[in-house]
């Protein structure tokens, strides 16, 4: 019998590739979404793509009655949990709201997890919880750091991961801490579709090139780095839904295994004006650009040590940033405005 896996934001960007991940891997998946960072046509999509059908309910991971009717409704193998809010600047100014949603959803999942007897968990954490690195690359063992609401939301629950399984000795929690996730599926189907305006380098140079927006404004050019811009660690958003197929498998197979964190990169940086120069060079656009100020909590660079991966999950990022632009500019350029721009079709039933 195939193992279901509950997908808490399911429908969002790293959701939807990891569902046709999993998918494709053999699980069955059931995605819970409130569609506030998502849109009802993506399920369609995962499930286009994959030839499988996908259940969704359609609810809030903070809602404790549909969590308790939907784990008592389904025999799930373990939880894959990416709800939750993923602004920085808007952390800032909302920090109650982050708090509210990506603790208390997450402290809610856990207790609902605890009384259904599901064991295996894995945690979309991030590389905030470093906060201005020390030292590069970054380890797991560096300190945490966090220097934002957004951040420090992630450190509360990774925190809280670590108490229940010291409390739980049945448990098998990982948090997963992303880098920069990039690019999008190599059909082109399901991509990043950012609500207003992008927070994130990426889409916005994207939306440049497809003509939504006029200019980059690069947010300082002084840096001690080697042109000046910041230096991050962008990864391809399959290689890293292939990173959370590889995380469930390892807390499935690994019962009792306790809580573990482990960083999702390439192990290579790059800069605000290399991710322009290989944008443009794969869409054969310009991308227009502006020098601005330095913004606050900006950091110079980072990149992730990707070893622990490697040796404990057998995984490794294999797409590079010419990848990472060619697939996301597949998916830009058919659909400039998102998904806004897909005809209209029939989505599943919500529950």
């Amino acid at each position: 019998m195939k193992q279901k896996i509950l997908l808490t934001g399911g429908a969002g960007y790293i959701g939807s590739h990891t569902a046709v991940e999993l998918l494709q891997s053999g699980y069955e998946v059931l995605i819970l979404d409130n569609f506030v960072n998502s849109h009802k046509v993506v399920i369609k999509q995962i499930e286009r793509l994959t030839n499988r059908s996908v259940k969704l309910i359609e609810g809030d991971v903070r809602d404790i009655d549909v969590l308790e009717r939907l784990f008592s409704d389904n025999n799930l193998s373990g939880v894959i949990h990416f709800a939750g809010l993923k602004a920085v600047g808007e952390s800032v100014a909302q920090p109650s709201n982050y708090y509210d949603v990506n603790v208390t959803g997450s402290l809610g999942l856990m207790r609902v997890m605890e009384a259904s007897g599901v064991k295996a968990l894995v945690f979309s954490s991030s590389a905030t919880v470093y906060g201005d690195p020390d030292e590069l690359p970054l380890r797991e063992d560096a300190p945490y750091k966090p220097e934002s609401p957004y951040g420090r939301s992630k450190m509360w629950v990774e925190q809280a991961m670590a108490d229940t399984a010291n409390s739980n000795t049945n448990c098998s929690y990982m948090a997963l801490r992303y880098f920069n996730p990039v690019g999008a599926h190599a059909s082109g189907e399901i991509g990043e579709d950012p609500n207003g305006i992008p927070n994130n380098l990426f889409p916005y140079v994207a939306q440049v090139a497809v003509g939504r927006r006029e200019a980059l404004t690069i947010f300082g050019n002084d840096y001690p780095t080697l042109d000046g811009t910041g230096v991050r660690d962008y990864i391809h958003v399959v290689d890293l839904a292939r990173g959370h197929v590889a995380a469930l498998d390892y807390v499935i197979n690994n019962p009792a295994m306790g809580f573990d964190a482990v960083n999702l990169g390439t192990g290579f940086g790059s800069s605000v004006i290399d991710v322009c120069d290989a944008f443009e060079k794969v869409s054969g656009k310009q991308i227009q650009r502006t020098v601005g100020p330095r913004r606050e909590g900006d950091v110079a660079a980072y990149w992730a040590d990707p070893e622990k991966a490697a040796q404990l999950l057998s995984w490794r990022a294999e797409l590079n940033l010419l990848q990472m632009c060619e697939d996301g500019w597949r998916w830009q350029s058919a659909y400039p405005n998102g998904y806004v721009d897909m005809d209209s079709v029939r989505t599943p039933e919500s529950l």
